[in-house]
């Protein structure tokens, strides 16, 4: 049904006067919803479940199903050797410098020993490498992560229970904590294994998408927040404070007011080597960095300097003992450690507590990878991302480890560096290896405070997104309401009722926009089949005795009441008039009401879904309105509206009339008029 806009159209428009006459004529016949189906071949045929498994079981190819599930086995056999292995070989080594420092701060945030974040870059990177599909994101540790692993440690266990390398160096635990006789590795291992079986199961049903509830102010408001959760936790080693730890609502406020009030007994010498390592960095990364950057690609390793430099220092002048008590990073074992699962009751335990780290680990890897595979114009597969991340956190649980996920800064240099595959990954892991055989005693007199200043300088960027809420607020209320509400409540209360009050928010605002509709009255574009809004555009016409009612959302059991308000209040009928008549199930009630109008048309072509509420409110709308002796039609149904129809009048309810279009039903309601 296309209008006249040149020689070659279909249809045949022939202007008439007056309007009770047909205004234009198609070269066909004017066709009813069911009757186009018809013509069309509309196949409503579904396949039953066993025939699904058929079919499926016919396409089935074992080589397919096998590439799907190790990716690697696929782009291995491809890779470009002379073009992509020296820039994977650059940007791993970049990457395991950077791993180093960040690695044993974030370990050390994750409240177990600062070794664990160098495990972090060795045992599960390897296995996110046999089965992830994000060729640019660094996977290890992550600072939100670490803080949210910590709150669990910090539960469930002791550290002055069991032979730990944390007895000396964990602050004192709070008196209001339960003491549980677990050490904070086998917590942390228990949440990591945790993790990855829900992620599988998530793989398994499907429920990759699951990531798309975290709505990017949800995500920007929470990483902020988050944020400010790890520059408080960091705050007493940049000070040198020994301080309790709590656990629960308010813990950002109450560990303010411990080292507020516990100032004066603050360590001068770890004041001054925060400051020296904090001004250090923010120099070489505002002014330095990026000046080099545009000479080569090959990153300044800062935190690597300030790391072997400080503990140089600390091993020098003795910085660890009674004359400085500056506190330093202590034993650090060699070798890989021995494969141990986390206790069985200890897994109940932390079952419901690492659901939210669950969820915010795969939603930080889901957002950084789709970034890059945009940039790069790849494919990454949500759900192989899921299995991907359940394996490897399995994997790694065994191996001292703490839940994985990809970190921002890392992933970007790995980017910038020329990384070009997952390869980078396993070169860095190489470097990383040898660090773990060897290398890792070296690092025990690092001071804490060189630490907590790499890891409060790698905060800036997540700082930064505040910026955003200016963004968010022009964007609409709901978007800044997510933003403020998320932020304000992982700040006061705590990060997982964060993220829940979050979820919750963003579930209502789409809740709110599912539920926003937006309604008008249609006119005719003179000489043409095209109906259009008769509000925003000047020259359409409104047909004599026919009004053309358009709803644009969902029409189910919570939207029939205000479809039906916005219908009566467009069309202008005084819908308690024809309510009370109904009632009365007589036509003398409605004689006060004067119109001209004999037909009504609703123009289903912006309606998504309909449920059997929308299917009743349409009869009733068709009873009430006989009663004024208007005729209602529906037009332009798709074809899942059509089914819902279709279904509608199969269980027994009375038929409604649906037509093909909207010109069709004009056709047809003109053609009945004349007669």
């Amino acid at each position: 049904m296309s209008c006249k806009t040149s020689s070659n159209s279909i249809v045949d428009i022939e202007k008439q006067k007056p309007y009770n006459k047909v205004p234009y004529l198609v070269a066909r016949n004017v066709l009813k919803q069911d009757e186009l189906e018809h013509v069309a071949g509309y196949n409503r045929h579904k396949d039953t479940p066993l025939e699904t498994i058929q079919e499926n079981f016919k396409k089935f190819q074992p080589k397919s199903v096998i590439f799907d599930l190790f990716p690697a086995l696929k782009w291995i056999p491809e890779y470009p050797v002379q073009k992509n292995l020296v820039s994977d070989l650059v940007s791993g080594f970049t990457v395991a410098i950077m791993h180093i420092p960040q690695g044993m701060g974030y370990g050390l945030l994750a409240g177990v020993d600062p070794i664990v974040g160098l495990y972090m870059a060795f045992f599960p990177t390897l296995i996110y490498f046999l089965f992830g599909t994000s060729r640019h994101i660094s996977m290890g540790t992550f600072a939100v992560i670490s803080i949210m692993t910590s709150k669990i440690v910090a539960t469930y266990s002791d550290p002055n229970y069991g032979n730990t390398n944390l007895n000396s160096t964990l602050d004192e635990a709070a008196d209001n904590l339960p003491q549980y006789q677990y050490t904070p590795f086998q917590v942390a291992t228990a949440v990591s294994m945790v993790c990855g079986f829900y992620q599988i199961i998530m793989c398994v049903l499907r429920l990759g998408i699951l990531s798309s509830l975290l709505s990017e102010a949800l995500v920007n408001g929470f990483t902020t927040a988050a944020a400010v959760h790890v520059f408080t936790s960091q705050l007493k080693d940049i000070l040198g404070l020994k301080l309790p730890r709590h656990k629960g609502a308010f813990k950002v406020l109450l560990s303010l007011r411990d080292i507020f009030s516990n100032l004066p007994s603050a360590n001068m010498y770890a004041i001054y080597i925060s400051i020296i390592c904090i001004s250090f960095m923010f120099l070489m990364n505002e002014f330095v960095k990026p000046w080099v950057a545009k000479k080569c690609k090959f990153p300044i390793p800062t935190e690597l300097m300030v790391v072997i430099s400080f503990t140089f220092v600390s091993y020098m002048l003795n910085l660890g003992g009674s004359e400085y008590k500056v506190r330093e990073v202590g034993k650090i074992p060699t070798g890989l450690p021995m494969p141990q699962m986390p206790p069985i009751e200890l897994i109940k335990l932390v079952a419901v507590d690492s659901i939210a780290v669950c969820i915010v680990s795969y939603s930080v890897v889901m957002s950084m990878a789709l970034i890059f595979a945009k940039k790069e114009y790849y494919e990454v597969r949500p759900n192989q991302e899921l299995l991907a991340l359940g394996l490897s956190n399995i994997f790694g649980s065994f191996f001292s480890c703490i839940p994985l996920s990809c970190s921002l800064s890392r992933s970007v240099i790995q980017y910038q560096a020329g990384g070009k595959t997952q390869l980078t990954s396993v070169f860095s892991a190489s470097i990383i290896l040898t660090v773990l055989l060897w290398l890792g005693p070296l690092f025990e007199t690092l001071p804490r405070a060189t630490l907590a200043s790499i890891i409060i300088v790698a905060l800036k960027g997540m700082f930064m997104q505040i910026k955003d809420l200016k963004r968010f607020l022009k964007e609409g209320i709901l978007e800044s309401a997510e933003w403020i509400g998320t932020f304000l409540t992982v700040i006061i209360i705590d990060i997982d009722v964060g993220l829940l009050a979050g979820v919750i928010i963003s579930i209502l605002a789409l809740y709110i926009k599912g539920l926003k509709s937006y309604s008008s009255m249609l006119g005719q574009v003179p000489d043409t089949d095209i109906y259009v809004n008769l509000n925003t555009h000047k020259n359409a016409i409104q047909l004599p005795n026919i009004k053309i009612f358009r709803y644009s959302g969902s029409i189910n059991f919570a939207t029939c009441s205000s479809f039906k308000k916005a219908l009566f209040d467009n069309i202008g009928v005084n819908h308690r008039l024809i309510r009370r008549a109904s009632l009365c199930e007589t036509q003398s009630e409605a004689r006060g009401f004067n119109t001209d109008m004999h037909t009504l048309i609703i123009d289903l072509g912006s309606v998504a879904h309909i449920d059997m509420s929308g299917y009743r409110t349409f009869l009733e709308i068709r009873s009430e309105m006989k009663l004024i002796d208007v005729k209602v039609y529906l037009a332009n149904a798709s074809d899942c509206v059509y089914d819902s129809l279709t279904r509608a009048t199969d269980l027994g309810h009375p038929s409604l009339e649906c037509f093909s279009s909207v010109h069709d039903a004009v056709l047809f309601a003109l053609k009945k008029l004349e007669n």
